[in-house]
């Protein structure tokens, strides 16, 4: 991948920001702007907001500030050194490093921070992230392809019996064996598919059906999506609902087009939850909305702002209780990519909005 040139649509996108704000530099710390200022770089050693180097962009030159601790990884294993950063590195005791470092190389100037309540410009840096690149698509249709076959590898071996916990342990060891890193991993079994939205896994062993999903990251781009196996025979209800899920997920992905509101497809997907019996159930959990360097940029509703970008990733994930659909798609004037598309799963065809969409079915052992 061309990572500079990558760097450099980025980079002119903060100098631009920087010229609307009357800013003089901004320093980036929040782990997902210095994954997307690094081109996929990772300046933590545990999840959390802000991580242990800060990316600090003036009008003509780049530095990496962190402590000595960090500085030689950042530069040689975290594109910082490919990229031309200028490193200032410090001791890790040092509380004033940082903020002496910034006023230094900014003497008197403003400087716009992703983090903390002074000059904060943590929304318009989220703004910047959502219209991605031609490199990031490039990426992102590879960690979706293979975070999808992975998924799907596992949850072809599993058997009844398999706890919840022991299913989540292959699924987060095949995705880290692929360099896929861990954001969140949801299992359920049986009664605790409908029981929770968000069911992080127990010791509870699978019986007759379970419910496997979560988010993954590389490169510092997020793919989300949940996938069903079973051991018995899917009910015709029970399929019946599945298919009417995956029909409001598909109306959410065909009315997302470029210069629409977020309220577009929210309210044609709401409309399919009303017109096939099921408007109680859009309150019960909240539909997604765009994805990109975190497991969702915003969760959309009816007061989000803005209008939806071409380039942008989203991942909606309606639920009917008992069933979700939920995969990572990417918006183009085009239309619409469907990133963890089924690979090993099998397939079935649904149609929304005039269009036809290939989605996964439940595996069935």
């Amino acid at each position: 991948m061309n990572i500079s040139r990558e760097f450099e649509i980025k980079t002119e996108r903060l100098r631009q920001l920087m010229a609307r704000k009357n800013l003089d530099a901004v320093f980036l710390k929040r782990q997902d702007d210095f994954a997307w200022l690094s081109c996929g770089g990772r300046n933590y050693v545990g999840a959390g907001d802000l991580g242990n180097c800060g990316l600090l962009l003036t009008g003509d030159g780049y530095f990496a500030v962190t402590s000595t601790v960090e500085s030689d990884r950042m530069m040689a294993e975290e594109n910082l050194g490919e990229l031309g950063f200028s490193m200032r590195a410090g001791a890790w005791h040092d509380a004033s490093f940082e903020a002496g470092t910034i006023a230094s190389i900014v003497p008197g100037g403003r400087v716009g921070y992703d983090f903390g309540n002074s000059d904060n410009v943590a929304a318009d840096i989220k703004d910047l992230r959502m219209d991605l690149t031609e490199e990031e698509i490039g990426k992102y249709r590879q960690i979706g392809s293979l975070a999808a076959q992975t998924m799907e590898y596992v949850a072809c071996g599993i058997k009844p019996g398999d706890s919840e916990f022991e299913i989540a342990a292959r699924i987060i060891g095949e995705m880290e064996a692929r360099g896929l890193e861990l954001v969140s991993c949801m299992v359920a079994a049986d009664e605790r598919i409908a029981n929770y939205r968000h069911p992080l896994p127990t010791h509870k062993r699978v019986k007759g059906r379970v419910q496997i999903g979560g988010n993954f990251k590389r490169h510092g781009l997020v793919v989300c999506m949940t996938r069903y196996v079973h051991f018995e025979a899917v009910s015709e209800r029970l399929r019946r609902q599945y298919r009417i899920t995956q029909l409001i997920d598909c109306t959410y992905m065909a009315q997302s087009r470029p210069g629409e509101s977020y309220q577009t497809p929210l309210s044609a997907g709401k409309e399919v939850y009303e017109a096939q019996g099921y408007d109680g159930e859009f309150d019960k959990h909240h539909q997604g909305g765009p994805i990109g360097y975190a497991g969702r940029d915003f969760r959309v509703d009816f007061t989000t702002p803005g209008l939806i970008k071409d380039h942008q990733a989203f991942c909606w994930n309606p639920s009917i209780t008992g069933t979700k659909s939920e995969d990572t798609i990417l918006v183009t004037r085009e239309g619409i990519e469907i990133l963890t598309n089924p690979t090993i799963f099998p397939k079935v065809t649904v149609e929304a909005c005039g269009r036809e969409f290939i989605r996964p079915d439940v595996l069935e052992h």
